[in-house]
């Protein structure tokens, strides 16, 4: 009987062969899948004339709320927009840091029931979720509990330790749980409920929202809690990630007990994740649509046109989040009128032209397992950009990986990277004449599965 021999670099390629990594669930899947949505923001202070301030709107309430009073609103408008541009998805404010609620709450007075505008009757989340559904964008909700300038709640907290502020702080959790059943039950399928800045721990000063949106939605994302987090923020406002960018994390949520660790090196580890984490949590890249030249501005202020960020601009970003695994979130605010402006419109419809023109229609492309696939690129072709995508049912396999171009009559490495996940894009810095193009995967765990190898 022969005996087998296995040198240390011959069992660690077995085990890795053997070894399988965190798989996503279908929910997470189609979060990657969905690649590019946008999230409307729009609230009482859109309407107040004054330069939008965080840290003011927090803990000042705005006492007149019939300041909002948009006599055109038309969602129908906002989601053409988006659909424009190329998003999947649609996600809109519900609730912001005012605490003032854009539906028919029964839970929360402070919700358009107190208007005169549309006689106490607007819904304003029911437009947006028909609006929606009329041009095939999946629709999600955003819900803000985390500070509530009105009732005076701020990090989840209701000030004081006395009697009274206990009272007040199960009140308020229990307005919070009122109005996650309200959002969940009245509206359909919901892509995605997101929480800002979280939901807390409901076993502290959060409200139990988890059980609810589980039993009332089980198909849709969740963002976050200490108990559930199905993906992660990217570290950054930027619409962009770092690269590497991994889809697995050490933690099964994003925050809370691992704070420490997680806000270390200017959130390093949310932006690139950790690619031996035991948990698939995908990262997510927000930018507000009006964040150039130095402006940040999630919600609309007069003036800001000029700071719309340019389609060049844009195109870098998607680039740098969809093209390194991650999904961008575009932030979009409506005018006081209850529209879009028409620099917001013509730059969402440039720039979904523009990424169209680009990753519309390859070149080439393949598929296939194993170490190695080459790609034949017709004759007359040039090349800008090469995509690929994992197979990420398989979880995200590849560790390291070459691109090889054919010129001169042999084979010239272009670039060298490590992650991939569901879509890597290279760019050439000019666009090149090939035969062909090689990838070459020199590490995975497990044999690795390419959904698409692609040239544009």
């Amino acid at each position: 009987m022969s005996k087998l021999f296995f040198t240390p670099l011959l069992l660690i390629i077995c085990l890795n062969l053997l070894a399988q990594p965190p798989l996503p669930t279908p929910l997470q899947m189609g979060w990657q899948e969905a690649e590019f949505g946008v999230v409307f923001h729009y609230d009482l202070h859109v309407f107040d004339g004054k330069k939008y301030n965080q840290r003011s709107n927090r803990i000042v309430p705005i006492e007149d709320y019939n300041i909002f009073n948009p006599t055109q609103l038309d969602t129908d408008q906002w989601i053409a927009a988006a659909k424009a541009a190329g998003a999947t998805y649609a996600i809109l404010t519900a609730t912001h840091e005012t605490g003032f609620a854009l539906y028919q709450s029964d839970v929360n007075p402070y919700s358009l029931k107190a208007l005169k505008w549309k006689d106490g009757k607007g819904d304003i989340v029911r437009d947006f979720v028909n609006s929606c559904r009329k041009y095939n964008i999946k629709p999600g909700i955003y819900v803000g509990i985390r500070w509530n300038a009105r009732l005076g709640i701020h990090d989840f907290r209701v000030e004081g330790n006395s009697e009274f502020a206990k009272n007040r702080q199960q009140a308020y959790k229990r307005m919070c749980e009122g109005m996650v059943e309200e959002l969940t039950t009245r509206y359909g399928d919901l892509f995605m409920i997101w929480f800002d800045g979280g939901a807390s721990d409901p076993k502290t000063y959060g409200a139990d929202v988890l059980p609810i949106v589980e039993k009332n939605q089980p198909n849709c994302l969740f963002y976050h809690n200490t108990q559930r987090a199905d993906f992660r923020w990217g570290g950054s406002e930027t619409g962009t990630v770092y690269y590497p960018c991994w889809s697995t994390f050490p933690y099964p949520y994003s925050h809370s007990a691992n704070t420490e660790a997680i806000f270390k090196d200017n959130f390093r580890l949310l932006k690139e994740g950790d690619r031996e984490g035991k948990y698939y949590m995908p990262a997510m890249a927000d930018a507000p649509l009006r964040g150039y030249k130095g402006r940040h501005e999630w919600f609309w202020e007069p003036g800001d046109e000029a700071h719309i960020y340019p389609v060049p601009h844009l195109v870098d970003m998607y680039r740098k989040s969809v093209g390194r695994n991650a999904t961008l979130i575009l932030g979009l605010t409506p005018n006081p009128a209850g529209l879009l402006d028409r620099e917001d419109v013509d730059t969402l419809a440039a720039f979904g032209k523009r990424i169209k023109e680009l990753f519309g229609q390859p070149v080439a492309t393949i598929a296939g397992a194993g170490q190695q696939i080459t790609l034949k690129i017709p004759k007359g072709k040039s090349v800008k950009h090469v995509v690929i995508q994992e197979e990420i049912t398989k979880g995200q396999r590849i560790r390291a990986f070459e691109i090889f171009s054919y010129q001169n009559n042999k084979w010239q490495s272009v670039f060298g990277g490590s992650a991939v996940g569901h879509k890597f894009i290279y760019e050439f810095p000019q666009p090149i004449r090939t035969d062909q193009l090689k990838l070459v995967i020199h590490e995975s765990v497990g044999g690795p599965f390419v959904r698409k190898f692609a040239a544009y």
